[in-house]
């Protein structure tokens, strides 16, 4: 059986026979075949009519139109981000402070330890009020300590014992005595730093901010081991030895060291009679002899 017999068949449509008469025959065969194939899809086209009715094309178009490809889709709205509101540490517990050393703590540290433990001390209330703390510079071998009382407004700002003008008036007053001060000379303060009243102007310190800062000149001395030390100042020669009243001219002990009072080198720039300078060459003098022999022992 041909395909197009197989065709019809399968679409309940008998064969229609006719006569064969040339190639006009065959092509009226043709003709029939798409007539009988037309009339047999109608039925089917119907049906599928009935069950979804055609769309107007007018519609059609209209949707199409309304269906913007190129339109970019809107994003999917995204997550709230977590909120930088922070006021809920308002009404957390504020951290505990640094643990401060004790006597026994500061009296076993090396310089490097000692150097961090000055910088986060808060043993007294100067911590409160202070732009930064001053510590000691210079040969931390040396033979020869240069101590103050406490730092200037100018020391605190730069972090540097003795700086500017007056550091370079104690350099050459070493000089004088033949002390390099770059390779033999130590230089700190007692208290590390600068006491304020509560107007913001420099005071002397109290007895109880002294005891509290002794422990770390105590030990930058044990760790310097130093043969002479030359006081700077009125202060700085009473505070060295609690208690005793330093006489210019003579010579005192602390520990294994001698100590002579002069005066401070901004006290003497400020000195326009030359008297003042005239004293402190003499006690330049008496330090240097004392430092001499006690290099002899």
């Amino acid at each position: 059986m041909s395909r197009s017999a197989v065709f019809l068949d399968e679409m309940g449509v008998g064969p229609l026979w006719r006569l064969r008469q040339g190639g006009a025959a065959e092509a009226a065969e043709a003709a029939d075949v798409a007539e009988i194939v037309e009339a047999a899809a109608a039925p089917v086209a119907a049906v599928v009519e009935a069950v979804a009715p055609p769309v107007p094309a007018a519609e059609v178009v209209a949707e199409v139109k309304a269906v913007d490809v190129a339109a970019p889709v809107a994003p999917a709205p995204a997550a709230p981000a977590a909120s930088d509101d922070t006021a809920w540490f308002d009404d957390a517990p504020p951290p505990p402070p640094a643990r401060q050393l004790s006597d026994t703590d500061i009296a076993a540290l090396d310089w490097d330890g000692l150097t961090a433990a000055v910088a986060k001390c808060a043993r007294c209330d100067l911590c409160k009020t202070r732009k930064g703390v001053v510590m000691g510079r210079g040969d931390r071998q040396g033979d020869w300590l240069m101590l103050a009382s406490s730092p200037s407004r100018l020391e605190e700002r730069e972090g540097r014992a003795l700086p500017g003008e007056q550091g370079k008036l104690l350099d050459n007053m070493l000089k004088a005595i033949a002390v390099d001060a770059d390779r033999d000379v130590y230089i700190t303060h007692l208290l590390k730093c600068r006491p304020l009243d509560e107007a913001g102007q420099e005071r002397l310190p109290t007895e109880a901010e002294s005891a509290v800062c002794r422990p770390y000149f105590e030990r930058e001395l044990a760790l310097l081991q130093p043969r002479t030390i030359l006081t700077l100042g009125s202060m700085a020669a009473a505070g060295i030895n609690p208690g005793e009243k330093p006489v210019r001219g003579t010579v005192r002990q602390l520990g294994k060291a001698a100590v002579v009072a002069t005066f401070h080198p901004e006290m003497l720039l400020q000195d326009e009679t030359g008297k003042a300078k005239a004293r402190a060459w003499a006690d330049l003098c008496l330090a240097k002899s004392t430092h001499g022999d006690s290099r002899g022992e």
